[in-house]
């Protein structure tokens, strides 16, 4: 046990309330078989085998359950644990829940079933939250990435990691002890090398977390345009129903609207901008100051030109703004629109962008290539490497890579006590990803963020 806790029996409702054809009552800690035998006027439950018996309100019998004992230290939490599958809705189960409290159990609180898992060393703090991110995954892609957290990938490469900078620090520390004593000549480079193979791998992770951070958290697209260009037309393409008003006039979308989509496997926030250009209406100037701001957050921006009208000063204006974010690690896909009509715009305003434009009617529903072009963009190869899935996570390796770009300074500088204190430092980053050093409020705050019952 890494930590000590209350040893109280606590317990929860682990399912949805609602209609359905079963719910969970879950209980962990010392008291949870007494309460089950009472309850169910059983005296024995053979661990890891479903049961099936009557549950007693009183003396009334209240339903027929599934028991399942799982006896510490097999269990979820590492503490003898109790499931009761009851039959679904929600007056069953808040009544089971109501006896189970009665009988000496108490009200679990968010996440601390996981919690105790935590505290109890059945899991760290990585495969701590990638339980949390696998019950809000949106995509399959992102379950599976988060699945690999939680058989350990990443708890694994960390430990490697910190066993090599703990060498890396024997190796300094065995320096300074014995400056005096006669020590191999290359240990200095040998010492550069370890910590120069340690930084590639580190970096390497960073980068391609970052690139992939989509694939779990979702990707943001935006639709650009000039008014009436065909922004709306294309979201509802896109989403195969009528969701934004569709008109002639110049300024229906005021807002942006937002959407979600899967395209590829991955979750996308689709956003239907204003209209870009230079407007009177107060209104109307909110909503293209939210559109540019959209844009600015968006990781995919779809840009739509209207290929039946000669380029103007709103074009231009688009053309603009474009340039502008096209360069700050967004995917930006060009696309002539209305395509069902005589083409009068001069493409070769676009040239500077240096991206094939799409032509398609988004009117006509027309947009295959617009498809085929996003899944290509979403789907890439799944990679073999694992990905950081969270800020924290991120965070402790950049702090890391700091800490140990810091202590290679001082090594190059001959200064072994400083190169040792920076080395810790990352020692420390590194390991806060499965276990952080803090705890009491941190971890409250922590899994105070998960779901009941969990």
């Amino acid at each position: 046990m890494i930590s000590d806790h209350d040893n109280s029996t606590i317990a929860a409702i682990s399912t949805p309330l609602g209609g359905g054809a079963m719910a969970v009552v879950r209980l962990s800690g010392k008291e949870s078989l007494q309460i089950i035998q009472s309850l169910t006027h059983r005296s024995s439950f053979v661990p890891r085998h479903a049961t099936l018996c009557h549950l007693y309100d009183g003396k009334d019998i209240l339903d027929e359950v599934i028991i399942l004992y799982f006896q510490a230290p097999l269990s979820y939490t590492r503490e003898d644990v109790c499931e009761i599958q009851c039959h679904g809705g929600s007056v069953i189960a808040r009544r089971i829940l109501e006896l189970v409290l009665a009988h000496g159990a108490r009200l679990a609180q968010g996440g601390e079933f996981t919690k105790r898992a935590f505290l109890n060393g059945r899991i760290d703090l990585s495969q701590a939250q990638a339980i949390a991110q696998m019950i809000e995954a949106k995509s399959l892609r992102a379950q599976k990435a988060l699945a690999r957290h939680l058989c350990g990938e990443l708890s694994e490469f960390v430990s490697i990691a910190r066993d090599h900078l703990y060498e890396a620090l024997a190796y300094s520390e065995v320096m300074i002890d014995y400056s005096d004593e006669d020590l191999p000549l290359d240990l200095i480079e040998r010492l550069e090398q370890k910590i120069d193979a340690i930084l590639e791998k580190l970096e390497k992770l960073l980068k391609h977390s970052v690139a992939r951070s989509g694939v779990l958290e979702g990707f943001i697209l935006s639709i650009v345009g000039k008014p009436n260009v065909g922004k709306s037309s294309l979201l509802n393409a896109l989403l195969a129903r009528e969701r934004a008003i569709v008109s002639e006039i110049a300024g229906t979308t005021r807002d942006t609207i937002e959407e979600s989509l899967n395209i590829a496997g991955v979750s996308v926030r689709i956003i239907d901008t204003a209209g870009i250009r230079e407007s009177l209406d107060t209104v109307e100037r909110i909503g293209i100051e939210r559109s540019k701001e959209m844009i600015m957050q968006s990781d995919i921006i779809l840009a739509l030109f209207d290929a039946s009208r000669e380029w103007d000063m709103e074009d231009e204006e688009i053309l603009t703004l474009l340039r502008e974010t096209h360069h700050k690690n967004k995917t930006l896909i060009v696309i002539l629109n209305k395509s069902d009509l005589a083409r009068k715009l001069d493409a070769s305003k676009l040239e500077v962008l240096k991206i094939e434009p799409l032509s398609l009617s988004a009117k006509q529903k027309e947009i295959d290539s617009v498809l085929m072009k996003l899944e290509e963009i979403l789907s890439g190869e799944d990679s073999d490497e694992i990905i950081l899935s969270s800020a924290n996570q991120i965070q402790s390796v950049q702090d890391s890579i700091n800490a140990l770009k810091l202590a290679k300074s001082e090594l190059k500088n001959g200064v072994l006590e400083l190169f040792s204190y920076n080395l810790k430092d990352a020692i420390m980053a590194i390991g806060s990803i499965t276990q952080p050093y803090e705890s009491g409020e941190l971890l409250d705050k922590m899994f105070g963020e998960f779901c009941l019952g969990k």
